[in-house]
């Protein structure tokens, strides 16, 4: 099989129902394991950032909400050159919640701040 004939299968299960497979759903194939990632990646921060809105939270917080409630996506391939293959949502999240806290910290500027 050709490399570009290989699945990139993005399945996403809930931290919420840990362990439960029928809360798991299939999120959509890709042709590249770039765009699979690239589909997790969105996954992830589509629920950080509604998280992120109303309660300030720090990115200790933010990240405990998300292993216990978020959507936890993962890629299924059968590309044999890929094992296993090189995301983790946890990490990912991990990663995006300490980034996203430390830029609400930042003080606003430019016209207007601080009014």
């Amino acid at each position: 099989m050709k490399a570009d004939q290989y699945r990139y299968t993005v399945a996403v299960d809930d931290n919420f129902h840990s362990m439960d497979e029928s809360e798991r759903f299939t999120f959509g194939t890709f042709t590249s394991l770039d765009a699979a990632i690239d589909a997790c990646r969105r996954i992830v921060d589509e629920f950080l950032e509604e998280n992120r809105r109303g309660e300030p939270l720090s990115g200790d917080e933010l990240y405990k909400s998300y292993v216990a409630f978020g959507p936890d996506p993962f890629i299924q391939t059968d590309d044999p050159t890929i094992a296993p293959v090189p995301f983790s949502a946890w990490t990912y999240a991990r990663e995006q919640c300490f980034r996203r806290a430390t830029e609400s910290d930042e003080p606003e500027t430019g016209p207007g701040a601080g009014s």
